[in-house]
């Protein structure tokens, strides 16, 4: 490729890079754009490489789709509680890719895979970005004038200190490279060791125990937050399941929140004599009712009990996820051995702990989280940008003025939220790098006009949520105003206070997951929200009852784009000539199906997906 001179360049092509491409080339569809990947396929966390056939989602049918086009309803044999299989996401990012079209091109036309980022300058007006090719080492410029960075916050595995490692003669995978391997099928391969204590580790256990390997699960014993919570996915009253439940504006109330809004109903819940008591005892329900189903103090092979989360499910001080298999507990208590201890190294074919233990073991499978993505960033341009870096890098002035603007802001937390104050006596990870402290969790902070912060820059999907493609289409609206030059921001003084005020609620409310400022469990909805009140937009969009009991599906925001092109100006000839010329494609399908003789049955079904395909784009 050389060096490339583009409009837009997003690095990363999962659902946040998909959906910022989408949406930019919707309002500027003569943009020349390019999407950058490091993987060999689209999708990220959701890509063919990474999947099993498994493997589950933790979102539903409805819910996990852009509002232009539905995700076709996978087959019954697929879908648990509405939870349906992850290829079907992957099936999905990949049909969109392909049916999106602008100028001629697809967006996967547009996509360049196996492009690692090595590094990104600010240079004159615009951005140059250097980068390889992971297989041939081939390097190439990229010079853009907006830049997208949607690289996502589960790209690049975190891999554990493991001494000996040369001398082990077994595989050592990250859950990363797990659908892709043959862990589970290779007759050579008896015993397998899991590490980590979250939903992956957890997934790689299920999983193994299924295809009759022999597993140990190896949770670490100091310097930790314990076991993940696993739920179950089970509904209530009209609701199919619990994500349902979890994505309902009346449940986000639940919580202690500023996103959520602080209004009377969030006064009596959060601030009165009684409330805080009643969302105690609710919570404490919901602790109860995970540890009964649980049920950790059973018997079992070994250490089941272990299991058992060190903090309650309110303070998410550890990992979580939903379960999609009924028998996980079962299986796991019947047939895992469950250690406690630190690796102290590997051997030919065991893994020796601290504790003293010898774990059998012919591959090792990493649950061990994930790295921060935005290692193309130096410290300093982090430092700039908001981006997470070492506090240490800080000046005394810069260390001494956050200090001041979150000590106000934490004073805020407690005055308001005063069960914030007393977090049960949990370990917490220490911080050694600073929180983000992007204005939205989108944007460097700036005045509107700044002539040194030019609005170049926006970063997509760098939240810690239950489903990423509400949150990504409404951050897609908002970076794309603001790229734009077209959305008014408060001062420089006022962005401050609201990452202030968001990071230390963060530290308070979700503990060590916290650190970052960037965990919103609960707070999609009010998130989706305050980005929509940003752009002049309606987030309220179904009627007063169904806005407050109702889950939010997908289709809740088919009109926004709309609603945003009027608003802001951007219906332009060109995306009118363009929309003309998609009728008319439709009109003349629709009068070929319908002219075909009976007869012509294979013709008239090619007719008939085509002229879905055609309405699919239109709409």
């Amino acid at each position: 490729m050389g060096d490339v001179e583009v409009d837009v360049l997003v690095i990363g092509a999962g659902i946040s890079g998909i959906c910022a491409a989408k949406f930019w080339l919707d309002t500027h569809p003569g943009s020349r754009l390019i999407i950058l990947d490091r993987d060999n396929c689209i999708g990220g966390t959701w890509n063919s490489r990474r999947g099993y056939d498994t493997f589950w989602t933790q979102w539903t049918v409805g819910t996990a789709e852009f509002s232009d086009q539905p995700m076709p309803r996978p087959p019954d044999e697929d879908i648990y509680l509405e939870f349906f299989k992850a290829k079907h996401t992957t099936k999905y990012l990949n049909n969109y890719v392909d049916t999106h079209f602008y100028s001629g091109e697809t967006l996967r036309d547009r996509v360049k895979l196996s492009i690692e980022v090595q590094s990104v300058q600010r240079i004159d007006s615009g951005w140059t970005v250097m980068s390889k090719e992971r297989e041939t080492a081939e390097q190439h410029t990229f010079k853009t004038t907006k830049l997208i960075v949607a690289s996502g916050l589960t790209s690049i595995p975190n891999m554990p200190s493991l001494p000996g490692r040369e001398l082990f003669l077994g595989q050592v995978l990250h859950q990363d490279g797990f659908g892709s391997s043959n862990i589970l099928t290779s007759p050579d391969i008896k015993n397998i060791t899991v590490l980590g204590a979250g939903k992956s580790s957890g997934d790689m256990v299920y999983e193994a125990v299924k295809a009759g390997k022999n597993v140990s699960w190896v949770l670490k014993a100091t310097d930790t937050t314990g076991p993940g919570f696993f739920l179950s996915p089970k509904g209530g009253g009209p609701y199919k399941n619990a994500f349902e439940i979890g994505m309902t504006r009346l449940a986000g109330t639940f919580t202690p929140s500023f996103m959520n809004g602080t209004n009377w109903w969030s006064r009596i819940l959060h601030s009165s004599k009684y409330g805080p008591k009643l969302m105690a005892a609710f919570w404490d329900s919901v602790n109860t009712k995970a540890r009964t189903e649980a049920d950790y103090q059973r018997e079992s092979l070994q250490n089941f009990d272990k299991l058992s989360p060190h903090s309650p499910i309110f303070w998410q001080n550890c990992t979580g996820g939903l379960l999609n298999h009924p028998d996980f507990f079962d299986t796991v208590a019947n047939k895992v051995r469950i250690y406690v201890g630190d690796i102290d190294h590997l051997e030919k074919d065991v893994l020796y702990l601290k504790s003293g233990d010898q774990v059998p073991t012919d591959a090792l499978l990493c649950g061990t989280g994930w790295r921060p993505s935005l290692q193309f960033f130096s410290e300093e341009q982090c430092r700039q940008l908001g981006l997470p870096h070492l506090a240490d890098d800080e000046s005394q002035d810069e260390k001494s003025h956050w200090k001041a603007l979150e000590a106000d802001a934490d004073a805020k937390v407690l005055a308001t939220f005063p069960q914030l104050a007393n977090p049960p006596p949990v370990f917490l990870k220490p911080a050694t790098k600073t929180p983000y402290r992007l204005y939205r969790h989108v944007v460097p902070l700036s005045e509107s006009g700044d002539a040194t912060k030019d609005h170049s820059i926006a970063f997509i999907g760098q939240v810690g949520v239950g489903n990423y493609f509400p949150v990504v289409e409404c951050q897609s609206l908002w970076a794309t105003a603001y790229l734009d030059g077209k959305l008014d921001l408060p001062s420089v003084e006022e962005q401050e206070k609201d990452v202030a005020l968001f990071t230390s609620w963060c530290r308070r409310r979700y503990l060590s997951n916290g650190l970052r400022g960037n965990t919103m469990t609960f707070e999609l909805i009010g998130y989706t929200d305050t980005l929509l009140k940003d752009l002049g937009l309606r987030s309220n969009r179904k009627g007063w009852f169904k806005d407050i009991f109702g889950p939010v599906w997908a289709k809740d925001f088919r009109g926004l784009k709309a609603e945003f092109m009027g608003r802001y100006g951007y219906n332009a000839p060109r995306a009118y000539l363009q929309m003309t010329t998609h009728a008319l494609v439709i009109i003349v399908l629709w009068l070929k199906l319908h002219r075909l003789q009976p007869r012509n049955l294979n013709a008239r079904f090619l007719l008939a997906l085509e002229l879905d395909a055609g309405i699919t784009t239109y709409t």
